[in-house]
């Protein structure tokens, strides 16, 4: 197989470190897909107080300064400064349960969590009065976020007191950003996509998710920390999408062919004339190219999603081929696959959910 370390990861990162060879007793606190976990005693233990209210949140968060998203002793946390926001918000300490755990860096567009509240009277002590709507919990909570600048509550929803954010959610959708040129990575997407120096084989790519998608033993694409007891996963979508650049601003060209007819825009453009004559080309960057790889499924294997893109992103440079992509799947050994991808690049997409009436 050709070598696969080249431009696989930046230089900060090391595979070794990540993937040790024998594992760990616990699974990491910060993992950023979902592990198969035994669920009975955590339902069990689920409150049943009636004077509680439970909320089921859907949040937003730059992963850059937060430390994972599971509460941790030491480190800025997603779950800790939720659970701080809310304790400003109720004057109680209330305990955020979320849907799917993200990594150091890991960005998400739509987390869910859950949250058992308690609306106490601050007039008359032990007075228990009638529950929040969930627009006030979405105003109250975001009002003690806005000094964070990167975490923000989207909607909210109230549900039963048995519906957990985490056991409850029927689809996990993941995104992943690469971004493809050889000029460096534009300040404004630091740490929110995998800079490729390389052109990437889009149709390569493509039929490599075609050998992957499915029903598999993803053994060869989870981490050594994982401690799923199966590593048999369904994989619904597994795509590579070519999308515009973010942040995107129209050229002059463009938004000539926006507000005008076309014929008009071309003709009072100065087609052939190069941009250095005009001063018009002045300061503006090439663009990179923009790809989405989305992973789409019920639960992932620790790491799962970012050891895909590992490999998707070294078959799209030419450093193994779809053929390579077959034999790592069925090899079956943690260190067949390609050095994962980094975490700036994830996002978290979507959790989707069977939402029972509001109670």
């Amino acid at each position: 197989m050709p070598d696969s370390s080249k431009h696989c990861l930046p230089h900060s990162e090391s595979t070794e470190k990540e993937r040790p060879s024998k594992v760990p007793k616990t699974l990491p606190a910060d993992a950023e897909e979902e592990d198969q976990l035994e669920t009975s005693s955590i339902l069990e233990s689920m409150s049943q107080n009636p004077r509680l209210q439970r909320y089921l949140l859907a949040i937003e968060y730059i992963g850059t300064r937060f430390s994972g998203s599971q509460k941790q002793a030491i480190g800025r946390t997603v779950v800790g400064v939720l659970e701080e926001a809310f304790h400003k918000f109720t004057g109680q300490p209330v305990v955020v349960s979320l849907s799917s755990r993200t990594d150091a860096g890991v960005h998400a567009l739509a987390n869910v969590c859950h949250v058992d509240v308690e609306r106490i009277s601050k007039r008359k002590p032990g007075e228990v009065l009638s529950p929040h709507e969930p627009e006030v919990v979405r105003r109250a909570v975001n009002h003690f976020l806005q000094r964070e600048g990167d975490i923000m509550v989207t909607d909210v929803r109230r549900v039963p007191t048995d519906f957990h954010a985490r056991f409850k959610a029927q689809e996990r959708t993941y995104f992943y950003r690469l971004l493809s040129g050889p000029d460096l990575l534009s300040s404004f997407e630091k740490d929110r996509a995998w800079h490729i120096p390389e052109p990437l084989n889009l149709l390569a790519m493509k039929e490599a998710c075609n050998v992957l998608v499915g029903h598999h033993d993803f053994s060869s694409f989870r981490a050594s920390s994982c401690q799923a007891k199966s590593p048999i996963r369904t994989l619904d979508e597994l795509s590579v999408t070519e999308v515009a650049p973010t942040p995107y601003f129209p050229l002059i060209i463009e938004r000539e062919h926006t507000n005008a007819h076309v014929e008009d825009a071309l003709n009072s453009h100065k087609v052939g004339v190069p941009a250095y004559e005009t001063g018009s080309g002045f300061g503006i960057r090439r663009r990179h190219r923009c790809y989405v790889i989305t992973a789409r499924g019920r639960s992932f294997l620790y790491h799962q999603v970012r050891l895909l893109v590992g490999v998707l992103k070294c078959v799209g440079t030419g450093e193994i081929t779809v053929s390579d992509v077959r034999r790592i799947l069925e090899a079956k050994t943690l260190t067949a696959a390609s050095p994962m991808a980094p975490a700036y690049g994830l996002y978290l997409g979507q959790v989707k959910y069977d939402l029972p009436r509001d109670p």
